[in-house]
């Protein structure tokens, strides 16, 4: 006997046990195979950002978008609005601060109170950014204005606000501060300053269109070169023209664009530009401010703002989906033990009718709204609007655009856009920007939210409709965007991109289409090809356009 026990007899495995383990083993291969890619697991580690990645451009940035696409595949195919927002959940309150400091320093050191008592030479050799509209839409032409001021910080130069007829932009509704110009006391002062007569200097102006992609040096020069007086910047009607300088060929120009606009990559930390610009430079005309004062009733000041861009429609699905965003904007600002005052903005006097008379808004809401036919101020008798722009503003008069857009900034604590097509237009991106910058305090302990109301028959295709420039979640629009969405309230950002430089932004073949007649070969994930750009820029005809005023 041997230690430890006799032979143990092998024996042979029997049939159904054999079968057992081929059908377990091929039903795992099946799972595996089938296994949707939402459940694929996370990476535990992020991807670095393209911009990491020293790739060359020769090949459209193919290396850098397959482990950009590869990431996004093994997290998800697509993502809702709502998951697409939650990079603006926390507020910009610092990168907003570092900003405000700027724009201050640079208006004080250029404002027309400093500049206007320089000496003559020094005068004659300083630089001006013109900012001029037409009055059409408020969103679009402020934005004109913005940019220009916008390029006055990152040229150091000082501000002109343009005039027409001896009258600034909507200067019945709007004030300006005494940091600007006009372009007739900069003609009188180069007269008297003696620059042209004794320096021989003359008052040229260059003007630059951003809408001519073929004659626009946004990408291909650099702006703090030039030598003419004053540089008029057009067709800025919205937040993009001035983050075009993002990409500027020119080192110098991307700096300065950089320094104002933060990193287009880290989306969640970009700060509030046009908002602080506009808190130094606007403030709502005396009448204004007493309509204003009329709707709050000498009490506290909103506490959220709620903007319906409706065309005139009625759409009740569109009401539902604010209304459950307003819910979450009061949960989100800790609200819900008090009946937080909310201001409704709408073109369109049937929807404004319809979210005040329900029933239920009043136990968790109190809703403010301007009602200028009872309102008896000096701007009472104010025009009424055209037949032709009835559809687009609305049928209130021209001025109650202004007593809406200044009583909504006036909310504490957020703004939400909602819309029967495209939601966060021009307009209400101003409302939110300047409402952060009037609750941004000295510590940016305020978190101001703004939000994006979309009932779910605007996302049966995404954000693909999402189109125009001037709209917030534009640069959303493209293939990442998941089809066949339920309603979204999604937190938005207060500075709009301009580009699709975060992980999922992506472009509609319009605007790769449009990219294009600017020297920029976008790819379907938006990574700009930057050597094409430089090629591009090497072969392009250099355009100056200039005009001399008479004296």
């Amino acid at each position: 006997m041997r230690l430890g026990g006799g032979k143990r007899r092998r024996v042979a495995p029997k049939p159904y046990v054999v079968f057992c383990a081929l059908v377990t083993g091929l039903l795992g291969l099946l799972l595996l195979t089938f296994r949707p890619l939402e459940d694929a697991p996370r990476p535990l580690v992020p991807f670095a950002r393209a911009s990491e990645f020293n790739v060359s451009s020769s090949d459209g940035g193919t290396s850098v978008e397959g482990v950009l696409a590869f990431q996004r595949v093994a997290e998800k195919a697509c993502k809702t609005v709502e998951e697409m927002g939650e990079d603006f959940g926390k507020g910009v309150g610092m990168e907003s601060l570092r900003v405000r400091k700027i724009i201050e320093n640079h208006f004080v050191a250029n404002g027309a109170l400093r500049v206007r008592d320089f000496p003559p030479e020094q005068f004659c050799r300083h630089g001006f950014v013109l900012g001029k509209t037409a009055e059409a839409g408020f969103g679009n032409e402020m934005y004109k204005v913005l940019t220009a001021a916008a390029l006055s910080v990152m040229l150091n130069r000082s501000l002109i606000i343009g005039q027409t007829r001896g009258k600034y932009p909507f200067g019945d509704y709007i004030s300006y501060s005494n940091f600007t110009f006009t372009v007739k006391e900069i003609k009188h002062l180069w007269r008297q300053k003696g620059c042209e007569s004794k320096y021989g200097r003359k008052l040229v102006m260059r003007i630059d269109d951003f809408n001519k992609p073929l004659e626009t040096n946004v990408l291909c020069s650099n702006w703090k070169k030039w030598k003419q007086p004053i540089i008029w910047f057009q067709g800025t009607t919205d937040s993009v023209a001035a983050q075009f300088f993002l990409k500027n060929i020119y080192s110098q120009m991307r700096i300065a664009a950089f320094n104002l606009f933060g990193d287009p990559e880290v989306l969640g930390l970009r700060p509030n530009v046009f908002g602080e610009l506009m808190r130094v430079l606007i403030s709502p005309s005396e009448d204004v401010d007493a309509a204003v004062n009329w709707v709050i009733g000498g009490g506290e000041n909103p506490d959220i703002s709620l903007h319906m861009r409706m065309l005139m429609n009625r759409s009740g699905r569109a009401v539902q989906a604010v209304l459950r965003c307003l819910k979450k904007a009061i949960r989100s600002q800790h609200l819900m033990s008090s009946r937080p005052k909310v201001v409704l903005v709408s073109d369109t006097p049937a929807v404004v009718k319809s979210i005040m008379s329900m029933p239920n808004i009043s136990e968790f809401a109190e809703v403010l709204h301007f009602d200028y036919d009872q309102f008896k101020g000096s701007m009472s008798k104010g025009m009424r609007i055209s037949d032709f722009r009835r559809k687009d503003w609305g049928s209130a008069p021209r001025w109650v655009a202004f007593v809406d857009f200044f009583l909504a900034s006036r909310a504490k604590f957020a703004a939400i856009s909602g819309a029967h097509r495209r939601v966060g237009t021009t307009y209400a991106q101003l409302i939110a920007a300047l409402g952060a910058a009037y609750n941004l305090g000295d510590k940016s302990g305020s978190r101001f939210l703004f939000f994006s109301s979309f009932q779910s028959n605007l996302l049966r295709d995404g954000l693909k409709h999402q189109v125009g420039w001037g709209h917030v979640w534009n640069r959303y629009a493209g293939p990442l965007s998941c089809r066949n969405q339920a309603n979204q309230c999604a937190f938005t950002p207060v500075l709009p991109s301009a580009w699709w430089d975060g992980l999922w932004q992506s472009p509609i073949p319009r605007d790769i289409n449009r990219l294009a007649s600017y020297g920029i070969r976008l790819s379907g994930l938006g990574n700009v090809d930057s050597n094409s750009l430089k090629s591009h820029c090497k072969k392009r005809k250099n355009i100056v356009r200039t005009i001399t005023f008479k004296l």
